[in-house]
């Protein structure tokens, strides 16, 4: 049963990341021959000002 773990940083709509994880799903199941009902994604969401893009917080870079 394939697991994917996937951070991305706050701010998209619940619409998103239902897409994503529908993209994702399919992915997986075409690469690895996984029946798509055995594959689970977890998305956490990662606060602008915890995520660093080269060394700065990416609320302070309007991210």
């Amino acid at each position: 049963m394939p697991i994917i773990n996937m951070k991305i940083m706050e701010g998209r709509s619940d619409e998103k990341i239902e897409a994503l994880m529908k993209n994702v799903t399919d992915a997986v199941s075409d690469s690895l021959d996984a029946p798509k009902e055995n594959v689970r994604i977890t998305v956490e969401e990662v606060p602008k000002n915890r995520w660093a893009i080269g060394g700065t917080a990416a609320d302070k870079l309007g991210k």
